[in-house]
């Protein structure tokens, strides 16, 4: 697809929400389209986005390759407020990013695309790849005349969960009235007719965001209005596969008048596509993780037998209360399995996670800790039995796509309903609960490393899985690879084509 010359060359930039949960997979594809011809231009997103990555892994994070170049955008948030992480809340974190790049990132990038249009030494910019929950690149391409593909970095079930806030204000479901419903089970709602989603749901399987009583709340109202705005883009990108969300992507394609592209598990598809030669051994290179990961894990794993170590992760955003961290803590410990556990320092609400001096005791030679680490990596390794995951969408298709069965421990957002569909739906998963308890931790690790019930169900629907992704993106003829090859000639032939 690349032509001759640089100048000749379809230009594409990408246009991540500045979350880790969505650079990840936005770098992934950004390395695809690279590596299939095009000039790449990526927002790491924002300035904010752009220091700390610096500051985890240096200069040469950001810089570029041949082809290959990142580039920033003010995003608003002010001074005073943009290294406060340590003291942030969940919820601050969240809003914060939503409210600034919605308000004020638009002129921004329409200059910079301007700018990307008159340089040098690239070529025009050709099409805008933008998150899915950043709609204003879509007015952004519009006034250059070139297509925006939005990239829903949530799942096909999350994004359709989302689609049903509408439906759920008409029903009178959300907002609640007051916070004694969340006492009162009034979450355990069934919601059986919600469009495009399981007939096993209950209100509290929607996102997180929907459990407020304020009609003006940000987060759902931000998030209504992100998801239909979807139908303004040229088409749609999901990292998912279809056998696993049929019903979901279905109702997706009737629902947008836009064709709908499932390219997932993303992981395999990059490793297919961009490992072999020079330019994937430069590709594989770029690496935009915020934190420093710790390689002694997969050095630890070694001489470890095969599916004998649970692996505990809960993202990069989630919080517990100390009591919380200290009832998974027993749980593990008490489980009689060898355990990875990524403890961040600000794991813990309004405090520095600190685990007891016995557990540590207990734990010496069968227990890892680690700050950060290269999720994907451990997740293939052999000895890895079982995931304890906050069931974010990136970790979920890491998991499945390895065959690897989890417990699920959801946090904000659609990783409720990632976590209800691991469950009910693809057998793959089992609920910790929302009130911790280092008994039922325990007994729930047992049950997937090594029951005969209902963890040999999931320990075989989990390997099942891995092996429909691995055909998807791996083999020929495989519908995600199929489709990733539709969304160059079907939506981006064009703007290819006025490249050259």
């Amino acid at each position: 697809m690349g032509a001759a010359t640089t100048n000749k060359k379809p230009h594409a930039v990408f246009v991540p929400f500045p979350a880790r949960g969505h650079i990840t997979p936005m770098m992934k594809l950004a390395k695809i389209f690279h590596y299939k011809g095009f000039h790449v231009t990526f927002f790491v997103n924002t300035q904010y986005n752009q220091r700390r990555l610096v500051r985890s892994r240096g200069p040469g994070a950001v810089a570029g390759l041949p082809g290959f170049r990142f580039a920033t955008i003010p995003d608003g948030i002010p001074t005073s407020d943009a290294d406060a992480d340590a003291d942030s809340t969940q919820p601050r974190r969240t809003r914060r990013p939503c409210y600034y790049t919605m308000t004020t990132c638009l002129p921004h990038l329409k200059s910079l695309l301007c700018d990307l249009n008159g340089a040098v030494r690239a070529p025009p910019v050709s099409c805008v790849l933008g998150d899915g929950v950043m709609s204003f690149c879509v007015d952004a391409a519009a006034e250059l005349g070139v297509p925006c593909v939005l990239f829903w970095t949530a799942s096909a079930c999350g994004f359709m969960g989302y689609r049903n806030f509408r439906f759920l204000l008409d029903e009178g479901l959300t907002p609640l009235k007051d916070e004694e419903q969340v006492k009162n089970g009034y979450l355990d709602t069934p919601v059986a007719h919600a469009r495009g989603m399981s007939k096993h749901m209950h209100l509290r399987d929607f996102s997180s965001f929907i459990s407020t009583t304020d009609p003006g709340d940000v987060m759902f109202n931000f998030l209504k209005h992100e998801v239909e705005q979807s139908d303004r883009a040229a088409a749609v990108i999901l990292n998912t596969f279809d056998e696993l969300e049929q019903t979901a992507l279905d109702a997706m394609c009737s629902i947008l008048p836009l064709p709908v592209y499932t390219i997932g598990p993303l992981n395999f598809l990059t490793e297919q596509l961009v490992s072999e030669g020079d330019v994937g051994d430069r590709l594989a290179a770029i690496r935009p993780s915020l934190w420093r990961e710790d390689r002694s894990c997969l050095e630890w794993f070694r001489g470890r037998e095969p599916r004998s170590v649970v692996y505990v992760n809960y993202g990069s955003i989630t919080t517990m209360s100390g009591q919380e961290l200290v009832e998974f803590a027993w749980g593990l410990a008490n489980c009689s399995y060898d355990f990875l556990w990524i403890v961040r320092n600000d794991l813990v609400k309004g405090d520095t996670a600190v685990l007891p001096s016995e557990f540590l005791e207990a734990t010496k030679g069968r227990c890892l800790l680690a700050s950060w680490c290269e999720q994907e990596a451990v997740l293939r390794h052999e000895a890895v039995g079982a995931f304890l995951t906050h069931c974010g969408w990136n970790s979920m298709m890491e998991g499945l796509s390895v065959g690897v069965p989890m417990l699920c421990w959801p946090f904000f957002a659609e990783q409720q309903t990632n976590s209800r569909y691991a469950c009910v739906e693809w057998g793959v998963g089992m609920e910790v609960g929302d009130d911790v308890r280092r008994e039922a931790v325990e007994a729930r690790i047992r049950e997937v490393m090594g029951g005969e019930g209902v963890g040999k169900e999931m320990r075989r629907k989990a390997a099942e899985w891995s092996e429909i992704a691995v055909r998807a993106t791996t083999q020929p003829g495989g519908r995600s690879l199929a489709n990733l090859e539709s969304l160059f000639k079907d939506v981006l032939l064009i703007a290819t084509k006025n490249a050259e």
